[in-house]
């Protein structure tokens, strides 16, 4: 696997930024690849998955690239004290990414997953932009914070849920993940597959309760694994494996 740590510059963001790629070698000229978006939780950076898991070593049979992009405490969003990075992350970045890598265009060769936050902007990825992932997972997700009780990731993250999502919140707009699996569950748009996971001592554990419950009376097909764990690498690099061996690749 060649391993890539990339620096650009990026328009929406109007500054340099990077994201590290994990690349399959010797691929035949004219080969487009298979791709993982692989993104990182609200503490960490485009590097936190290679320094704090062996994905490199996971993912080097596979034949797929993994492109993990930095968005700092952002929740993938456009922020409204802030940037934008939602249209930095589904806009942008992917035609980066394929302007400097072999990666398929193809919706069947595309896949998202992320922890915590990341589980978030994999979910919000793939239910505003169907048509792009055939599958998204999520890893001890920050699923749920626009319903009426205050969630555990509200305490985690304090007031910059404010600067992100504005004074008004995020309750049933695009950054609504709840809102998104019912307005998909209406239209006849692709839906990309679903894997959901969460350590049961997890602090988001009841949050990913209550979107794995609104899930299973939707039309979406949703693969929803739990077990002993918290919210730390030893768990996350223990799924991801799971995850690597659910994705749809074609054979």
């Amino acid at each position: 696997m060649a391993f890539i740590q990339c620096q650009f510059k990026s328009k929406v963001l109007n500054m340099s930024t990077s994201m590290t790629v994990i690349l399959p070698e010797n691929i035949a000229i004219g080969t487009r690849v298979p791709t993982l978006y692989l993104l990182h939780g609200y503490s960490d950076d485009d590097s936190i998955w290679t320094r704090r898991t062996s994905i490199e070593r996971y993912v080097e049979s596979m034949g797929i690239a993994v492109i993990m992009p930095q968005v700092h405490r952002s929740f993938y969003a456009d922020m409204d004290k802030g940037l934008n990075y939602w249209t930095f992350l589904s806009e942008e970045l992917p035609q980066v990414a394929r302007s400097m890598f072999p990666l398929s265009v193809e919706r069947a060769d595309n896949f998202v997953a992320g922890l915590s936050m990341g589980g978030y902007g994999a979910f919000k990825w793939a239910l505003r932009k169907p048509e792009f992932f055939a599958a998204a997972a999520s890893l001890s997700g920050a699923l749920v914070m626009g319903t009426e009780r205050k969630h555990a990731i509200q305490d985690a993250v304090g007031e910059d849920l404010k600067l992100i999502f504005g004074k008004h919140g995020y309750a049933e707009t695009d950054n609504d993940l709840l809102w998104l699996l019912q307005q998909g569950n209406t239209n006849d748009e692709p839906h990309p597959l679903l894997y959901q996971c969460c350590g049961t001592e997890d602090f988001l554990y009841e949050d990913n309760i209550i979107f794995r419950n609104l899930c299973k009376k939707t039309s979406f097909s949703l693969t929803y694994e739990e077990g002993p764990g918290v919210h730390d690498w030893a768990y996350w690099d223990t799924k991801i494996q799971d995850v690597l061996t659910w994705l749809p690749l074609k054979k």
